[in-house]
């Protein structure tokens, strides 16, 4: 099914959405209540925003794999597969017929606080941060589109920093400068998550085009519509949109922010300057609260099934990879059957040189069960052993929001907890037959254990 846009997306899920009417103060409050709710594994919209009659706020749209493959219209246990087949894919954008983010238009903004509830994450954080905007530009020296997910601080009046770390926008931004010229960019907020998971899908230089990506996973094409003030183009459905430039040259201090890491990260970074601010009448303005499990579906979606298909083109018997939540990538879990313990080794040093996020990586054999943490520490625990199984990389390329990496680079380490050959590493089991039993008893009984 797909979801022309995030309103259509949260009146799908039905259950699947917690409703709050209490008062919440955007400066904190919001984004407390979210995190308190993750395990809920629910959406959830906040309908009383201090300061800001008659706004809504929509968070955990991707607390869990469930609302993820709902996103998607797949099968929660198919996920994975259902997104690489899809991002494969291309399904070109098409040009609107109207433009309901359109509705309301302030040109040269003063106040943009005044006009959006935006959002205080964490005690030390510098400014309120928009940390869920998909940023729209265009490559000055080829004409290529381009969009990411980038932080932006609000620094008063019609300003935010913005840290373009990433490509494709940060070598927009070069090209832009080594001309002398501003970058035009385009916020767009509160889009349906199909939309969401594309705008971090990583890509070359040369494409493709992340809106066709876009397309592809939400089974339509995105529909877009010129920008006001930017010669950009934007999503149509989307609630809202800011609209401006980013300044050659112009660097100033941004952060410090609770960052992914579960760490505060500040760093110099580039300004933009907003010619405008449009949005539908009733706009539900989005969240993604730093170091949630929103940010570990869409990092394991984006990373994790890149990393797992690049994986499987390199070595074989690799069944299954998985990111660790709360890690911001950093650590990984990869199945394997039948793997000699020399390609076990050879899939580590694949692992950690392709993706220069991941820091850590745990091989296991296909019996482990490697999104239950509980049975990863236990092959950990029974079938690792640090003098033989440890892998070690130095000198390796650091990630830029990770503290502990000094200038740019650190170690990285790999652990193979595969079994050996031997009856004595079998993995005790219950019988299928008497776990369906079993299963059927507890799905008849109440929360108190007494029968239904």
């Amino acid at each position: 099914m797909a979801y022309p846009d995030l309103r259509a997306f949260l009146e799908g899920l039905g259950d699947d959405v917690i409703r709050v009417d209490a008062p919440l103060n955007p400066r904190f409050e919001v984004a407390a209540l979210l995190a308190e709710m993750q395990a809920s594994g629910r959406a959830v919209v906040c309908d009383n925003i201090k300061g800001y009659p008659g706004r809504r706020v929509a968070g955990n749209l991707l607390a869990s794999r469930r609302l993820a493959a709902r996103a998607l219209g797949a099968d929660e246990g198919k996920l994975v597969d259902t997104y690489v087949a899809r991002s494969a894919q291309r399904v070109p954008p098409v040009r609107a017929t109207a433009a309901p983010v359109h509705a309301v238009v302030h040109r040269a903004p003063c106040d943009v606080a005044a006009l959006l509830p935006l959002l205080t994450h964490y005690e030390k954080d510098a400014a309120p941060f928009l940390t869920c905007g998909v940023v729209l530009a265009r490559d000055p020296a080829t004409g290529q589109r381009g969009m990411g997910i980038h932080r932006m601080m609000y620094k008063g009046g019609n300003r935010f920093g913005i840290l373009l770390a990433n490509p494709p926008l940060s070598q927009f931004l070069a090209n832009a400068e080594s001309r002398g010229e501003p970058l035009e960019v385009a916020v767009a907020l509160g889009v349906e998550p199909a939309l969401l998971m594309a705008a971090v899908v990583k890509v070359g230089p040369l494409g493709p085009d992340k809106m066709e990506i876009a397309g592809a996973l939400r089974g339509a094409p995105v529909e877009l519509v010129r920008g006001l003030t930017v010669d950009l183009d934007i999503p149509a459905r989307a609630e809202v949109v800011l609209e401006g430039h980013v300044f050659p040259g112009v660097r100033e201090p941004e952060g410090p922010f609770g960052e992914n890491t579960g760490c505060y990260f500040s760093n110099t970074s580039p300004v933009v300057e907003l010619s405008a601010v449009c949005h539908r009448e009733d706009f539900i303005f989005p969240a993604l609260v730093p170091w949630t499990a929103d940010v570990d579906t869409l990092l394991s979606l984006a990373g994790g099934a890149e990393l797992l298909g690049q994986l499987k083109s390199l070595a074989r018997g690799i069944v299954d990879l998985e990111l660790v939540p709360g890690t911001s990538s950093f650590a990984g879990v990869i199945a394997v059957r039948h793997c000699p313990s020399h390609e076990v080794r050879r899939i580590i040093h694949l692992a950690l040189t392709l993706d220069k996020r991941l820091k850590s990586v745990t091989v296991v054999d296909d019996d482990v069960d490697i999104r239950n943490p509980r049975e990863v520490a236990w092959a950990l625990a029974t079938r690792f052993q640090a003098a033989r199984d440890l892998v070690v990389l130095d000198g390796m390329e650091g990630y830029v929001i990770d503290p502990s990496s000094a200038a740019g680079t650190g170690s990285k380490m790999g652990f193979d907890a595969t079994r050996g050959s031997g009856p004595e590493f079998d993995k005790i089991a219950i019988p299928l037959e008497a776990v369906a039993v079993a299963r059927s008893v507890v799905a008849n009984l109440d929360w108190r254990g007494t029968k239904v």
